[in-house]
């Protein structure tokens, strides 16, 4: 019993990192996947296997070398001096998405509880610290309650979608899109999100005893991944192309359902933003205290201070531009993972 607890608990704290500002709010699906049209059921299903195959690999190796942070990871993967450059560049990157995470918690505010944009900015900040306190068991309890109410929520819009005149649009809808980037975004796409939860998985890897563990909730997990992928991607092509319009389409979709289920899921994307935020702010924090031997409070409050100056940019703005560029620079460190024995 406590081994299958275990398993759900890195489960849900893999999707629940990936599952972040871009991915819950629908802005990732519709860059990577829906705008290719049917291609992207297909793509779909490539980046499951990927998140499967490349996310428990990460962790079981963090595991057999004890890793402290991603830079022990990164160090394993390119050498002391590569890997030092490397965890450096990665630091950046995840101080970006982080931004983004911000960003999404102020349009969450604005959109749909209309509220001041820096309102959800303060409140993810103020949040985020008292969490962080806690240390890695809060992010695994936070996960393990607002991921399986994601999922079921995802049930209930695929539920509705297919009781409508366009639900086929997933397997049918035609697209002007260029295909050849069509098969390049899975990868970007699994590329970039697992740079980012390396942040955590690394840690949590390394603080798993069990191998089997390890395993399992990393193919649970890659499932779960695969299957929100799948759901968000089967509603919002049924609404092409009208749904791109909006900033957060997945919370235009549950507005359809009811007062209700809108409220749900409004709270259930500001959740997984802040899930997400704090997971990556904890792995951070891990990562400059092996460089630096200065308080992880402190370092913690530098890393939120820098992401809400870089949030004053706006969500749709830095999703469009820092995603893909990120996307492509992950691309050497998904290689070597692949590459390398475990």
């Amino acid at each position: 019993m406590k081994n299958a607890i275990r398993i759900m608990q890195i489960a849900f704290t893999y999707i629940g990192t990936v599952v972040g500002a871009g991915f819950a709010t629908g802005q990732e699906i519709l860059q990577f996947f829906t705008q290719y049209g049917k291609w992207a059921t297909l793509t779909i299903l490539l980046s499951t296997i990927l998140f499967i195959w490349l996310g428990t690999k990460m962790m079981i190796i963090s595991r057999r070398i004890h890793a402290r942070s991603y830079e022990d990871l990164n160090t394993y993967l390119f050498g002391q001096q590569s890997g030092r450059h490397i965890s450096t560049i990665m630091l950046f990157i995840l101080i970006g998405v982080n931004s983004i995470m911000l960003a999404g918690a102020g349009s969450v505010f604005v959109q749909h509880l209309n509220l001041h944009y820096q309102t959800g900015l303060i409140i993810t900040l103020v949040g985020s610290y008292f969490l962080l306190n806690k240390g890695i068991h809060s992010i695994l309890y936070m996960n393990s309650i607002v991921v399986p109410m994601m999922l079921s929520i995802s049930l209930l819009i695929i539920s509705r979608t297919w009781q409508m005149p366009n639900a086929d649009h997933f397997l049918t809808l035609t697209t002007d899109a260029n295909l050849s980037m069509a098969w390049i975004s899975p990868i970007l796409y699994t590329a970039f999100n697992l740079v980012m939860a390396q942040a955590v998985l690394v840690p949590l890897g390394s603080h798993t005893e069990s191998i089997t563990a390890i395993k399992w909730g990393g193919i649970i997990g890659g499932l779960g991944v695969g299957f929100m992928l799948m759901a968000a991607h089967f509603a919002m092509s049924a609404q092409m192309p009208g749904i791109t319009q909006f900033e957060i389409p997945m919370g235009s979709i549950a507005f359809q359902l009811g007062i209700v289920v809108q409220l749900i899921y409004v709270l259930l994307i500001f959740l997984e933003i802040f899930t997400t935020f704090v997971a990556d702010v904890y792995g951070i924090t891990l990562q400059i205290q092996q460089r630096f031997k200065v308080s992880p409070r402190l370092i913690s409050i530098a890393i939120m201070l820098a992401c809400f100056l870089f949030s004053q940019l706006g969500f749709s703005y830095l999703l469009s531009v820092l995603y893909p560029l990120f996307g492509f620079l992950s691309l050497f460190w998904i290689v070597k993972l692949m590459l390398i024995k475990k």
